[in-house]
């Protein structure tokens, strides 16, 4: 496998949690250096919205968005960045993959292949799975000050891989194919579930996760797989 030698890291803010019916209202990128464990350049830019019912998460005002900002120029030097870079890495890629996909085809831009997710692909030593981005900041003895700023929640990231022993081992984890599963556990063993990274699904009435096939092999239960490998 080879390995990405750049990474995009990324993050994004919205007006709610349904791309189908809220809007992306900011995006927050820093282009990293693997070899160099370095930033080699960040941004973030917001994305103009009339409401935002996530206010009391994100705190970014709607009015704020309507600012007059070099818009068009952030977005360049955003596909710059993307384009430069071999991978993108994000601490939920399938929340933000969501809304960056659509909004990069609206641009009439190719979104990427290549998705590293530091909270559902990497298995992180000393902490259990799925851990949240302050968690595993802090496990890396990074001081948490802010959240819920897309810049901020990148160099939480970016200082986390900055200081990641084993980098070039979790990228290679987190490449793995994935495919989404239920755990196939009666009610009685929920506990069993959860302390693995599964997620209660309501809809579904069930405990679900993405994994690779070595973390299927790893786990202490069976699993129903819910979709192909990707």
């Amino acid at each position: 496998m080879n390995l990405p030698k750049r990474l995009l890291i990324l993050d994004t803010e919205t007006t709610g949690l349904d791309p189908a019916a809220d809007e992306l209202c900011e995006v927050g990128a820093v282009l990293f250096s693997v070899p160099h464990r370095a930033v080699l350049q960040q941004l973030s830019f917001l994305l103009p919205v009339t409401a935002n019912d996530a206010v009391s998460v994100n705190g970014i005002d709607p009015q704020l968005t309507q600012v007059s900002q070099p818009q068009q120029q952030a977005h360049d030097l955003f596909l710059a960045m993307l384009a430069a870079a071999d991978a993108v890495v994000c601490h939920n890629a399938t929340f933000d993959r969501s809304w960056l996909e659509p909004w990069l085809q609206s641009l009439g831009v190719e979104p990427p292949s290549q998705w590293i997710c530091t909270c559902e692909g990497i298995s992180w030593e000393g902490l259990r799975p799925n851990p949240s981005l302050m968690s595993l900041a802090l496990a890396h003895g990074i001081p948490v000050w802010a959240a819920h700023r897309a810049l901020t929640d990148c160099t939480y990231l970016a200082q986390v891989l900055e200081r990641d022993p084993l980098l070039e081992q979790h990228l290679a984890e987190g490449l793995q194919p994935r495919q989404r599963v239920a755990a196939d556990l009666p009610y009685s063993r929920r506990e069993e579930a959860r302390a693995v990274g599964f997620r209660w699904v309501a809809e579904a009435k069930q405990w679900q996760r993405r994994c690779s096939a070595e973390q299927i092999a790893a786990l202490p239960f069976p699993v129903i797989p819910l979709e192909p490998a990707a």
